[in-house]
């Protein structure tokens, strides 16, 4: 086993045995949802630097893959929408994580009466080989994950996650990314890299690595300050700054002319026409904001026409796009 890979799950065992509130960012709150209650011991487990679970993403008959299961919180989550024995599969490679979800299920059972602890299905296994048969799911998610992994590894656990995806299934991500590189010898600390404080890489490089095993369409929806690896502290020579990104990514075919990668861009027509048709399957209307990925943005921007405006990326794409 690689050592960092030890390091990290020697680090998450001790975070089961004994709740660390400073683990990680534990401030993503669940959503108040009728009839749901979030035991304490869940909350106090939160270890994570966003949230996978998104409203839209979310159906009943839908069955869940959830990798590293932490306390359980999102798991929860996503039994509130399918609530069927079996509908989310959480996977985790410590034994004790495992143990104490499964102590919470029970207790999130005696508050909620609507949930059964069979709903979820807790698997010992690995993020790099995942015990979830092909084509089997249709939402795999990771809170603060994959971010711990090298860049091998971090395809490998990219490629096992849309092995068991159906065809158009999402994989749903939070993790951090970084403004600029992490200096080798920060990346090669295995505590600090465990701790999801210095494997970041850069939010293009990590899109790279999705698009690079075949997810046809991803989605940016969220981005924000999650961390500072000061320059005092670190033996840096500038503050890094770290932000948690939530990405969708889709398992469609990858289109010929390259990924569809949506960073909330959009396109106004401001021209005197009902409406303008490039041609190429996107109709503007007059003052109607037209979501674009990036590389249908980028081909606007080069008509250099002065009834077309094209904005920059708000790292906040709700949906809706056109591509």
């Amino acid at each position: 086993m690689n050592s960092y890979l030890e390091a990290t799950r020697s680090l998450y065992r001790e975070a089961a045995l004994e709740p660390q509130e400073a683990l990680c960012c534990t401030s993503s709150m669940p959503y108040a949802l009728p009839g749901l209650e979030i035991p304490k011991e869940m909350l106090e487990m939160n270890y994570g630097c966003g949230t996978t679970v998104h409203l839209r993403d979310l159906k009943p008959d839908s069955t869940v893959a959830y990798v590293g299961v932490g306390g359980g919180m999102e798991a929860l989550q996503f039994a509130y929408f399918t609530r069927r024995p079996g509908s989310v599969i959480a996977v985790d490679s410590v034994p004790e994580m495992l143990e104490k979800a499964r102590e919470n299920f029970e207790i999130a059972a005696e508050l909620n009466p609507w949930f059964e602890p069979d709903f979820v299905t807790l698997l010992e296994g690995d993020a790099l080989d995942l015990p979830v048969p092909d084509g089997s799911v249709d939402l795999a998610a990771q809170n603060c994950l994959f971010n711990i992994f090298v860049a091998d590894d971090l395809r490998q656990a990219l490629s096992e996650t849309r092995r068991v995806l159906r065809p158009g299934g999402a994989l749903v991500i939070s993790d951090p990314v970084c403004d600029q590189p992490i200096p080798e010898f920060l990346r090669q600390d295995e505590r600090l890299r465990a701790m999801c404080l210095s494997g970041a890489v850069p939010l293009d490089e990590y899109v790279g690595f999705v698009t690079g095993v075949g997810f046809g369409t991803v989605e940016i929806r969220a981005r924000r300050p999650y961390r500072v690896l000061d320059a005092r502290r670190y033996d840096l020579e500038d503050d890094i700054l770290l932000e948690t990104v939530e990405i969708a990514a889709f398992n469609d075919p990858v289109p010929s002319d390259g990924p569809c990668v949506f960073t909330g861009r959009t396109v106004f027509y401001t021209g005197d026409e009902e409406y303008w048709d490039d041609g190429k399957g996107h109709v503007v209307m007059p003052d109607v904001p037209l979501a674009v990925c990036d590389k249908t943005a980028g081909w606007f921007a080069d008509l250099e026409r002065d009834d077309i405006f094209v904005t920059d990326s708000t790292y906040h794409y709700g949906g809706g796009g056109c591509c």
